[in-house]
């Protein structure tokens, strides 16, 4: 490793004693959460190998069947975080409660979420996956943890980030003071900083979504989508590409890197929920990391980190991105009110 390459526990440290970005107990927690992704990392690149793919013959909270890789994921996360002395309690998108750090470990003072192997679906085909974590801080005279606890607004989150396993395995966090990109050095075994001060394009064309489901969307996105396929002939006067992967870290990581919206709406299939996919374990997180890039993270009129969670495993619909697309995707949910 040279002189110059700067890795993740020197870049926390750093952040702890030059910029007071963060206490010393969130910059361990961070590091014990990077240190289970490179466990992850290295079991979803054994595969088929170790003997560890397809079903696990059971299903999580949300009526999902679980991959093996999902149980296993999710167990290295709680192992590896219930004993470091920072945390109160977890809450997992593949757990319907709360897990609470055991008696026998000292408790600190915040709580982690996590979706533990976000798009697994794709395992089979070798298409990037990834882990989504964020941390919020426990009110203070908590003395019993409970799951009312985790129900925070997402602005009030210290930290959030997610972990891509795929060509490489690449760490993108937020401290809330900007976004910051590490990339696992697989010779060395650790994080490395690769890019600081990540920053999405304000204008695009590309946009993220499922095709498929068009004629179950609501009108403004409907119409958002038509505008975008009618191209340079149309009233955007652009033309679009699309890009969908069906792995929300690996569509996000996209929008991130280069540019360009990503949408999960609501549909009609569901009427009942606010949308697919899980306010606290990806919609939060992701909208954090968007923002904090200098993009718009919005569910219709409502900005994402503004909802008030009312339940563990709430719903909610995303579009999320480079600012212009997500502001004109904002008008035409207010002008349809």
């Amino acid at each position: 490793m040279s002189d110059t390459t700067i890795s993740l526990s020197r870049w926390l440290i750093e952040q702890e004693r030059t910029h007071g970005h963060i206490p010393g107990s969130l910059r361990l927690l961070i590091e014990q959460v990077a240190r289970a992704c490179k466990r992850i990392s290295h079991a979803v690149n054994k595969g088929a190998s170790a003997g560890i793919m397809g079903s696990a013959g059971s299903e999580n909270i949300q009526g999902e069947v679980q991959k093996k890789l999902d149980v296993i994921a999710n167990d290295v996360l709680l192992e590896a975080n219930e004993w470091g002395g920072h945390l109160a309690a977890m809450a997992s998108e593949e757990l319907e409660r709360i897990h609470v750090i055991p008696h026998r470990y000292p408790r600190g003072e915040y709580l982690l979420m996590f979706d533990p192997l976000d798009g697994s679906s794709n395992i089979e085909v070798n298409v990037t996956i990834g882990t989504i974590f964020s941390v919020l801080h426990l009110a203070d005279g908590v003395s019993e943890v409970g799951p009312e606890h985790f129900l925070q607004p997402g602005r009030q989150q210290v930290a959030a980030g997610y972990c891509t396993y795929g060509p490489q395995t690449t760490l993108v966090l937020t401290l809330g003071h900007g976004v910051t990109v590490f990339t696992l050095d697989s010779s060395q075994g650790s994080f490395v900083l690769t890019q600081e001060g990540l920053r999405i394009p304000e204008s695009t064309r590309e946009f993220s979504i499922n095709m498929s489901n068009l004629r179950h969307w609501a009108p403004p996105v409907q119409r958002y989508i038509d505008e975008c396929l009618q191209g340079k002939d149309g009233p955007r006067g652009k033309d679009f590409n699309m890009r969908w992967v069906g792995s929300m870290v690996a569509d996000v990581h996209r929008v991130l890197a280069r540019g360009g919206v990503f949408l999960y709406p609501w549909d009609r299939r569901e009427p009942d929920r606010a949308g697919k996919l899980r306010l606290l374990y990806e919609a939060n997180p992701m909208a954090l990391l968007v923002e904090q890039a200098g993009g718009m993270a919005m569910a219709g009129t409502e900005r994402i980190l503004d909802i008030q969670p009312t339940s563990l495993h709430q719903r909610a619909a995303v579009m999320l991105g480079s600012s212009e697309e997500v502001a004109l995707l904002q008008k035409y949910h207010q002008e349809a009110q």
